[in-house]
């Protein structure tokens, strides 16, 4: 009889272990629903503002097929976007376009005509002098930028590397985040420059 009470016993003991066990792992699975619904969530977010910067909007102007503003993807370049346009007339001077300059929002591509008296800048991208002889530092090349007072070959480089690595400047002072540029070179050049 005794060793009937003792298996009875140890009976007893694992199913109190079984039912232990199984507590155990229902609650895991409640305290792990939760977090992965906010990670559902959370992921959701990122993607939604990935959607809104989706597209950028571009002006194609000049010996183009098709003029007029076009919808592309952020890493689109000149060349995309003029395909896009039904690609260069036969009058097109294709020598002044910089067919790989990656494009921007707002940005203004002419495409000049064999003969026509234009610069390379103006013809590839949205005039990096503006009418009032700012520079444009969303699109300026190193040489334009070492017009501005105090801006060498260094900072010149710089300011192209950190415009390529995080994308166009949105305010003038982003130039405060450039490696060289600190407040007394930006004071310099403030009313030197614009930002399209």
């Amino acid at each position: 009889m005794k060793w009937i009470k003792t298996y009875e016993r140890w009976i007893y003991i694992g199913a109190m272990v079984i039912g232990a066990i199984i507590w155990t792992m229902q609650q895991q699975d409640e305290t792990t629903t939760l977090p992965l619904e906010e990670q559902i969530e959370q992921n959701e977010q990122p993607i939604a503002k990935q959607e809104e910067q989706a597209s950028i909007v571009v002006d194609v102007k000049g010996a183009v097929k098709r003029t007029g503003v076009y919808e592309v993807a952020p890493t689109s370049r000149v060349h995309d976007v003029i395909q896009l346009a039904g690609g260069l007339t036969e009058e097109a001077d294709e020598t002044k376009v910089n067919f790989a300059m990656k494009v921007h929002d707002e940005m203004v591509i002419y495409v000049p005509k064999k003969g026509e008296e234009i610069s390379t800048e103006t013809a590839t991208t949205d005039h990096a002098s503006s009418s009032d002889g700012k520079i444009n530092i969303n699109t300026a090349t190193i040489e334009q930028l070492q017009t501005l007072q105090g801006i060498g070959p260094t900072k010149a480089s710089a300011i192209i590397a950190y415009r390529e690595e995080h994308g166009p400047f949105q305010k003038a002072e982003d130039l405060l985040h450039v490696n060289g540029i600190g407040q007394k070179s930006f004071e310099k050049i403030k009313e030197q420059i614009v930002v399209r």
